[in-house]
């Protein structure tokens, strides 16, 4: 059978154009774009940013010292030397903010590189060994948690205090450093073994135990990067948690001691003057609220835009 040689005449070639709806970015990039749209969590983030370098290079540019004393100007109220007053010893009562929020700053993130690190190890471990191992693991952290929160932080804080005498009669910066540190791993671990649990049965975690990678390789390289974003939230979120327990310490005694100055410290010896000076509690008072809300809404900010579900 003939056909016709019209029926073999190629065809125009047609261009075939594709549509770029959406640029390709990274994961964190489409996270940054998210957070960058929740306002709140963006004026919390400058709040923040705002506050270190107040905390940081604020005292350079004052002319007092946080234990400097002037008798004749005792119990000032906010005044154009003394923007926030002074207290009873006649103290600089910003510059003892300023110090204040560099104890509780740096209190707040030694707590959350703890939380990071040894949480995420030992979480991390926990989840992807599994079996006996991961029971005796848990079981730790378990005993850990029956005793109460503080009460454990205060026990720690007077063992401290009596093996560490010279510190002022208090137990002193450090030992409040490694007293949160020993205590606020708890909440990081359980979630780490949590999302390592869920993680290690997903197929590129197979295929990687298929083609015989280490197990040490297999957690850190892809096991604990896939669950950074819920880590990276519970890391964020503890650091008001931190700041608000060391407060309560100093307020009641067990915390940072003088001269040092700390924001729980500062309310504390407000207390006695409350009513005739309110000013000295005002201002340390207000600081920890903006601080604990600004880290709180940060931490919203974070956990909606590091969470995958939540895109539009």
């Amino acid at each position: 059978m003939q056909y016709p040689k019209e029926l073999f005449i190629p065809l125009a070639e047609k261009a075939v154009h594709t549509d770029i709806v959406r640029p390709s970015i990274t994961y964190w990039q489409d996270a940054w774009r998210r957070l960058k749209k929740n306002p709140v969590a963006m004026v919390s983030m400058v709040f923040i940013i705002l506050l270190i370098i107040f905390a940081l290079f604020g005292p350079y540019f004052s002319s007092y010292s946080y234990s400097d004393q002037d008798f004749d100007r005792r119990n000032q109220g906010p005044n154009s030397e003394h923007l926030f007053g002074t207290d009873s010893l006649g103290r600089d009562q910003l510059v003892r903010v300023m110090h204040g929020a560099r104890i509780s700053l740096a209190v707040g993130f030694v707590a959350a590189i703890t939380t990071f690190f040894f949480g995420v190890f030992y979480g991390g471990i926990s989840g992807y060994l599994g079996g006996r191992a991961d029971n005796l693991m848990m079981r730790i952290v378990d005993i850990l948690y029956s005793i109460p929160f503080l009460l454990w932080v205060i026990m720690l804080m007077v063992l401290f205090r009596e093996l560490f005498p010279a510190t002022g009669g208090g137990a002193g910066l450090y030992s409040i450093f490694l007293a949160l540190g020993l205590v606020f791993w708890l909440p990081m671990a359980r979630i780490v073994r949590g999302q390592i649990l869920t993680l290690k049965e997903q197929e590129f975690a197979l295929a990687a135990q298929t083609i015989g990678a280490p197990r040490w390789k297999i957690l850190f390289r892809h096991l604990i990067p896939n669950a950074m974003g819920p880590i990276i939230v519970t890391a964020t979120l503890s650091i008001p948690e931190a700041i608000f327990t060391e407060a309560f310490l100093s307020f009641i005694g067990l915390g940072v001691s003088a001269p040092r100055a700390s924001w729980g410290m500062l309310s504390s010896d407000a207390l006695t003057s409350l009513r005739s000076f309110p000013h000295l509690l005002l201002f340390p008072a207000l600081a920890i609220c903006l601080t604990l809300l600004a880290f709180n809404f940060l931490g919203d900010g974070l956990r909606d835009a590091l969470d995958p579900r939540m895109r539009k």
